[in-house]
């Protein structure tokens, strides 16, 4: 199954060709990237830390596993790895500004020499079959253009035995907190950023592109559909956001 099946892919709530849509997320983190970290607060109200924490348990570190982190951008789940005791990270984003904010964060904290960075494409991994223990990408699938093809390189370059985790704001599940979230996200999110970022259309589209995502249930079919098993969903905060697991049988 593909969750775009045309010529065509979302963009928020537009529809553009999908030979655009990566240079389009592509230029919308180029303007983020300096308040990544704060935009990350801005639509969680601060909750993602928690959240991020929660992952990182989820992906259970040990000094013998070998952690992929997919759209790692600002190095915050790869960071928590390596706290937690894991073992070598190869650090991913097809976004160089946000890779470059994630190097110098790793060079002030001492990490340098225990994380590769590379630019990469989720879709296209340069990674060799059946080479890493744990592949996880937190707040990056969403952006993605062809969201399978992530799903089925992930599978592809896990050991038998590894686990894919992904983190990412979801669909919420609880029916009083719905005009809030909208509210919250539509009206009150775009003009922060433009108040904190100066770039309000980028706000706008984060916004959208997690109304458009797929829902828990379907992406954890998409998951099955790519080879993985053994599927768990854990909504987080009445589900607006979710971790999706799999493992590599």
């Amino acid at each position: 199954m593909s969750d775009n099946p045309g010529d065509t892919v979302d963009f928020g709530y537009r529809t553009v060709d999908r030979t655009e849509k990566a240079g389009m997320v592509r230029a919308v983190f180029d303007s983020v990237a300096p308040k990544y970290d704060l935009m990350n607060d801005l639509m969680s109200l601060g909750i993602h830390r928690i959240w991020k924490d929660i992952f990182v348990t989820a992906l259970a570190p040990r000094s013998a596993d070998t952690l992929l982190d997919l759209a790692g951008g600002t190095g915050d789940i790869s960071f928590g790895w390596l706290r937690r005791g894991g073992g070598p990270v190869v650090l991913t984003d097809i976004n160089s500004a946000m890779l470059s904010v994630g190097r110098d964060r790793a060079t002030e904290r001492g990490l340098l020499d225990r994380i590769c960075f590379a630019v990469a494409d989720a879709e296209k991994l340069p990674i060799p079959d059946r080479s890493v223990d744990r592949v996880s990408i937190a707040f990056g699938l969403r952006n993605c253009t062809d969201k399978d093809a992530v799903l089925r390189e992930a599978r592809r370059v896990l050991k038998p035995g590894g686990r894919f985790l992904c983190l990412e704001f979801s669909h919420v599940q609880v029916a009083a907190l719905e005009g809030l979230y909208d509210t919250w996200s539509f009206q009150v999110l775009p003009r922060l950023g433009q108040i904190v970022a100066g770039d309000r259309d980028s706000y706008q589209y984060l916004a959208e592109s997690i109304r458009t995502f797929p829902k828990q249930e379907v992406l954890a079919e998409m998951m099955r559909t790519a080879g993985l098993g053994r599927v768990t969903v854990r909504n987080l905060s009445g589900g607006i956001a979710a971790i999706h697991q799999g493992w590599r049988l």
